[in-house]
C-alpha cells in the first residue's frame, strides 16, 4: 500500500509573470511542508488568461514563454521531489499555445496543449492536436486543459492511455452571457463541477481539479478546486473560495477497487460507436 497526497489549487494569478512565479514557488514550499506529492496549479498560472473570451485584445494577450525558460526552469527546481502541473502560455515559433507543463527536480514530465478552444479563444491560441499519459514519481498521470473537459473523449483518451489520475487545469469563468448573483448558482459553476464528477466516474480515475480566482478583464472566475475519487465523489474542494484542497489516497488501490466489479475501460464497445461526428449530422 503506497498513499499520496494529492492537492487542487485555486488561486488568482495576473500578468505579472515575474510575481506568478515567486507566487508559485511559494506555495510549492508551503504545499512540501504539508506532505502534498502532486500539486496542481490553475491554467495561465504563469501571465494571466484572456481577459475577454469572444473579443481577446491583441495587445493584452498573456506573455508567452518558451518551455525551456527560466521561470520554468525556477519551478521545476523548486518543486524537487514534488510532481507539479502548471499552466502557461507556451511559444512555439510565431505561434501561441495554451499549455500545462508537469515537472519535478528533473525537469519536464508531461507537456498538454490545449486542444478544444472556446469561441474567440482561436484568436489568441493555437489548438493542440493531441492527449497523452506520461510517468511521474505519483504514477500515470495525463492533463486536460478547462474547455477539454467538457468532451468526454478527453478524459477517455487519457485513461485509455494508462492515466489514474487526470490532472485539469482551468482558467473557468462565470458564465459571460447570464452570470448568476452568486457564484455558486451560476450555470458555468454547476458544469465545471459536474465534469469534474463525471470525468472521474466515467474512467474509474482520479481528477485532480484545479482554477483561477478573482477577476481578469470581464471574466470572473469560479475557484471550486477539487480532488475526485474513482466513483465520482468529491474527496476535497476549496469551494468558490481561494485555497489547497487535498486528499491522501493509494492511487492504485482505489481505482483498482472502483473496477473490480463493473471495469468502464474494459467494457467498452468501441464497435458499436460513431469515430466522427459533425454538426450537421442528425
Amino acid at each position: 500500500m503506497r498513499t499520496v497526497t494529492l492537492g487542487a489549487l485555486a488561486a488568482h494569478f495576473g500578468r505579472d509573470v515575474e510575481r506568478g512565479v515567486a507566487k508559485a514557488v511559494g506555495i510549492i514550499e508551503s504545499a512540501a511542508r504539508d506532505g502534498v506529492d502532486l500539486l496542481v496549479f490553475p491554467d495561465a498560472s504563469l501571465g494571466g488568461y484572456l481577459g475577454d473570451l469572444r473579443h481577446p485584445d491583441p495587445a493584452e494577450l498573456p506573455p508567452a514563454l518558451h518551455p525551456d525558460a527560466p521561470e520554468l526552469a525556477a519551478i521545476a527546481a523548486a518543486a524537487g521531489d514534488m510532481t507539479v502541473c502548471i499552466g502557461y502560455t507556451e511559444a512555439v515559433d510565431d505561434q501561441r499555445f495554451n499549455t500545462a507543463v508537469c515537472v519535478n527536480g528533473d525537469g519536464i514530465l508531461g507537456t498538454h496543449r490545449k486542444v478544444h478552444q472556446p469561441a474567440g479563444e482561436e484568436l489568441a491560441y493555437a489548438a493542440g492536436d493531441r492527449f497523452g499519459a506520461f510517468d511521474t514519481p505519483v504514477g500515470r498521470l495525463g492533463m486536460l486543459i478547462d474547455y477539454d473537459k467538457t468532451f468526454p473523449e478527453s478524459a477517455r483518451t487519457l485513461a485509455l492511455d494508462g492515466a489514474r489520475i487526470i490532472a485539469a487545469l482551468s482558467a473557468w469563468p462565470a458564465s459571460v452571457t447570464d452570470r448568476a448573483a452568486r457564484l455558486p448558482a451560476d450555470r458555468q459553476s454547476r458544469l465545471f463541477d459536474l465534469y469534474d464528477c463525471a470525468r472521474a466516474a466515467e474512467n474509474q480515475v482520479f481528477v485532480v481539479s484545479s482554477n483561477q480566482t478573482g477577476v481578469m478583464g470581464s471574466l470572473r472566475f469560479l475557484g471550486q478546486a477539487k480532488v475526485v475519487g474513482p466513483g465520482g465523489d468529491v474527496l476535497a474542494t476549496t469551494r468558490s473560495k481561494g485555497g489547497l484542497a487535498t486528499a491522501t489516497v493509494d492511487v492504485d488501490a482505489e481505482v483498482d477497487r472502483a473496477r473490480r466489479v463493473l471495469s468502464h475501460l474494459g467494457e467498452l464497445r468501441p464497435d458499436t460507436y460513431r469515430s466522427t461526428t459533425s454538426a450537421d449530422q442528425r
